[in-house]
């Protein structure tokens, strides 16, 4: 279990799964083989399986412990949710309330749950099953969603045509949230607490956001799917084929990369691999992870 402090917070990595799981080639339309040696010494075999040809993402939350306080940063897959477009995360069992209890945390002990944005991938384990329903996983929490996230998914999953959407994610992982009366929507920049607080990032979605801790002149920046892999610190111009508005995630990454180079804030993803938090160095328009 990877753990890290910033300033007085605790901060553990709850694995869900990390295994070579997309295409490199599909994933990211800018691909070419070229950049596996260009970049071999850093990304085989913990970022890229050369033998398959896939990226290898880890699919984790991140668990923080700050001020007699447990909040939990996306939600991940989940289990026994039906995603057969997504083989791998489809009915899924994990071990992944055994990790988070490893950790030293129960569910009734989480007292907030923020997503970055609200795919299936960031909201699953907002929910489990429950004799056949879906119910709140963390009974106590409070759950931060986007509201632009939620109202766009909304009118998307009450479109005939179009929903459910996000692989049904939204109606088994979210709406059971709302329908508890435990979500709390936020809208542009906010501020949780003294140590939390949240700024737009729209682009992978349109409500996506960064999370941003701060402890003891320490800081922390959650990024989310901002920067899905590694390789895009090097090419903050690649896009994955998920995210929804090219432009705006070019300008999100780059604003997230800018700030953690001049602040110093350690880079906290949801999918890069070991040893799955950086910090960026900035060198003229360029940077690199510096892997802590």
């Amino acid at each position: 279990m990877t753990e890290v402090r910033i300033g007085a917070a605790t901060v553990s990595r709850i694995e869900e799964s990390y295994e070579p799981n997309f295409d490199a080639a599909t994933f990211f339309a800018d691909w070419h083989p070229d950049i596996v040696e260009t970049h071999r010494d850093w990304m085989v075999s913990d970022h890229f399986d050369p033998a398959s040809g896939f990226l290898k993402l880890s699919v984790h939350s991140w668990l923080i412990s700050i001020g007699g306080r447990t909040i939990l940063i996306d939600a991940c897959v989940g289990n026994h949710k039906p995603r057969p477009a997504r083989p791998k995360w489809h009915q899924m069992q994990t071990r992944y309330l055994e990790r988070m209890a490893e950790a030293g945390v129960q569910p009734e002990q989480i007292d907030m749950v923020m997503c970055t944005h609200l795919h299936m991938d960031h909201v699953g384990w907002n929910t489990r099953l429950d004799n056949g329903r879906w119910v709140p996983t963390f009974p106590n929490a409070r759950y931060v969603f986007s509201q632009a996230d939620y109202d766009h998914y909304l009118a998307l999953d009450r479109d005939p045509e179009k929903g459910p959407v996000n692989h049904g994610s939204f109606r088994d992982s979210v709406l059971p949230v709302v329908d508890a009366g435990l979500a709390q929507m936020v809208s542009g920049a906010h501020t949780v607490d003294e140590h939390l607080s949240i700024e737009p990032a729209p682009g992978h979605t349109p409500g996506t956001v960064a999370i941003n801790l701060a402890s003891r002149g320490e800081r922390a920046v959650f990024c989310g799917d901002i920067l899905h892999h590694a390789v895009q610190v090097f090419h903050p111009e690649w896009n994955s084929f998920a995210c929804a508005d090219a432009a705006n995630a070019r300008k999100s990454r780059r604003r997230v990369l800018e700030d953690c180079a001049g602040s110093g804030a350690l880079l906290m993803p949801a999918h890069f691999g070991a040893p799955f938090v950086c910090h960026i160095d900035e060198r003229g328009s360029r940077f690199t992870p510096r892997f802590a």
